[in-house]
This record gives C-alpha cells, structure tokens and sequence, in this order.
C-alpha cells in the first residue's frame, strides 16, 4: 500500500489560514496570493459576520454581505469561480439565511447569477406573491431547471419502480394461454425436467391477469405547506406529476394549510404545481384528510401519502378518527415524516406513535429512496 502523498508545511499552514480567517492573529503567519485572498474575502462574507479586516494588513476579515445587488452579483461570481458547485449551493444558502438576501431575488439580473438547487425553488416559492412580472419569467426558467435535473435524475427509476410493482401485482398461476409468461413459467417448473424426453412438464403456470379498462391503482399525495416542509414541497410535486403521466395511476396532489388546495389539474407542469403552493401559515391535518376522504373511490387499490411533520394545529382527535376510517376501509395510508436530504427532520413523535398504531405506516424517507419505497407501497 503505498504512502498518502504529504503536505508540505507551507501548504499546510495556507490551508489553515484560510480556515481560521485570520492573519497574525491565528498564529500561522502565511501569506495569501491574490485568488487565495478572494476565496477568503469570499467565505468571510458569510461566516466572519462581526469583525474587521484591513486588506493587505494582518487584521482578520470581515464579515457581511452588503444589500446591494452589485455587491452580491460580484460575491456570487467570487465562489462560482473557486468552489465546486455544490460547495457554491451551501454558501448561497448560507447567505440568504445569515443576512436575509430575499429581497435581492426580486431582481431578475441577479437571479440568474445564483446556481439553482431545491433550496432556492423553496425561496422562491416564499416569495411567490412578492414576484414583480419582471422576475416571475425569470423564476420559472430556475424553478424548471431544478425540476428538469430533478426528474432526470429520479423520473426514470420511478417510473421503471412502479411498472414493475404493478406487473407482479397482477402475476396469476391460472392464466389464459396468451397471457402465460413462458420463461417464468419453465424456471418455476425446472424440477420437472424429464431428460429421456427433453422437455419440462409445466405443473405450474406463470402469467399475468388480463386487466381491465379500470386504472390499476389510485394515489393520492397530501403534502404540508408550512415553511418546515418546503424541501419536501418540491419533491412531492415532481414525484405526483411523474406518477400523474403513467396511465395505470390515477393521481391527485393536494396541498394544505389551514384550507386545502387541490392541484391535481396542474399535474401536467410541475412548475405550474410548485407555483400553486403558498408556503408558511398554520397546520390543518384533519381538514386535508376530510378532503382525501372524498376523493377515495376504491379503498383497497388506493395509496394515501400524507407528507407532514404531524405538528397539527387542528383537532387531533378529528384526524385519528379520519385517519382509522381510512385504514378500516382498506386504505394504504402512508405518513412520510419528509422527503428531502436534509437529514433527520423535526417531527411530532407522539402524533407519529399515535398513527402507527391506527394502522398507518410512518416513515422518512430521502428522494433517492422514494422510488423504492413507492414501488413496495403499490
């Protein structure tokens, strides 16, 4: 095994001054070539809030972002140049929560400076209603950039999860002779090779069920509004509108708050999805599930995905109560805690207790592992 390559102490000491920030003051002593100085400039922008720095001089940098659009498109430019684009990601994100940069994204010219990611959409979607004409077009070519890298990344193996949960749902031992699945058929009877004649006798078939015009499955996404879910937000939209184009699904996104949206008509574009919700407000549970309740045709072919951190602002017993009918009545009813990456989320652990009880499964689950879950689910 061969030797980590080392680090020269200059190289080292370089790095540990840019991680402390400082000049005489961290004890390293080093000095900073141009890009090196900007790199500095750049994070102390975002994480030396509160002291002072002399360019050129030892004094330690300074912090803060000033409110002005030139100064943040320059500081925007700075780390596009120098960090790779997820690192550019985490110091955006940063910014607009240290110094409250929101209203800087009113501005169409610097919005298209920012790399788009889901936690942008979710500002975005904050300000929906703030959005002057100028910059909604704008907001909507970053919002349908996210969701096209988005669906590139997690269409495909959604869609490929769910046509396979339903080809093995309808697998039947009593097929028609058209419908038998040859191959599935002589691995299943592989024990019943006769050699002098070279042939298997077939005592048990493998094929499919004819399926009728009715869909297969019926799925219905109930996703919370408030501020805390919005990465969630974003998922559960591109997820419904990837489910919405599979003929065998009928499908019905509904958002809420204190009052229910239904943006099932929407499906078609997810960014005309995203743009229906308005994040923030109070928290109605009970109210979305009285809502979900009347769009259940088939209870025993129907999928509910509640997707909420469960804080209800409501009548808990109301949506206890709601929630059993549901399961009783043959439901598959699914709590998603969240769909996002931003690890483990704050939820109502009494109320998640509660519904598992009832009969729900209550679960968290990551983007990447939602089309697996999906595809256990149907």
């Amino acid at each position: 095994m061969s030797a980590e390559p080392r680090v020269s102490e200059q190289e080292r000491l370089r790095r540990w001054r840019l991680v402390l920030g400082g000049g005489d003051a961290d004890g390293t002593d080093a000095q900073l070539d141009r890009d090196d100085t900007r790199v500095d400039v750049a994070l102390g922008a975002v994480y030396d809030a509160g002291t002072k720095r002399t360019r050129g001089t030892g004094a330690r940098r300074t912090g803060g972002l000033a409110r002005s659009a030139p100064a943040v498109a320059r500081w925007l430019g700075d780390i596009r140049r120098y960090f790779p684009t997820p690192v550019v990601q985490v110091l955006q994100r940063d910014a607009l929560t240290r110094f409250d940069l929101t209203q800087l994204l009113l501005e169409p010219e610097l919005l298209n400076e920012i790399e788009p990611d889901v936690h942008l959409v979710a500002v975005l979607l904050e300000l929906n209603r703030l959005l002057p004409d100028e910059t909604k077009a704008t907001a909507r070519q970053v919002i349908a950039t996210v969701i096209d890298r988005l669906e590139r990344q997690l269409g495909d193996r959604t869609r490929a999860a769910v046509t396979g949960a339903l080809a093995r749902s309808t697998r039947t031992t009593r097929p028609r002779p058209a419908d038998i699945d040859w191959p599935r058929t002589i691995q299943a009877n592989l024990r019943h090779w006769i050699p002098e004649r070279r042939t298997v006798v077939p005592e048990r078939l493998v094929g499919h069920a004819r399926r009728g015009p009715a869909l297969a499955r019926d799925v219905i996404v109930a996703v919370d509004q408030s501020g805390s879910m919005s990465d969630s937000i974003v998922h559960a939209s591109l997820f419904a509108c990837v489910l919405a184009r599979m003929p065998a699904l009928r499908t019905s996104l509904v958002a809420f708050d204190t009052s229910v949206v239904d943006l099932s008509d929407q499906l078609d574009d997810p960014v005309d999805v995203l743009f229906g919700v308005q994040l923030g407000g109070g928290t109605d549970i009970a109210n979305a599930i009285g809502y979900c309740q009347q769009l259940v045709e088939r209870p025993a072919q129907t999928l509910l995905l509640l997707i909420s951190d469960l804080f209800e602002g409501g009548d808990p017993s109301l949506l206890h109560r709601r929630i059993e009918t549901l399961v009783r009545s043959g439901v598959n009813v699914v709590v998603l805690l969240a769909l996002s990456d931003e690890g483990t989320p704050m939820t109502n652990h009494h109320e998640a207790a509660t519904l598992t009880e009832l009969g729900a499964t209550v679960t968290t689950c990551t983007p990447t592992e939602f089309p697996d879950l999906l595809g256990s689910l149907i």
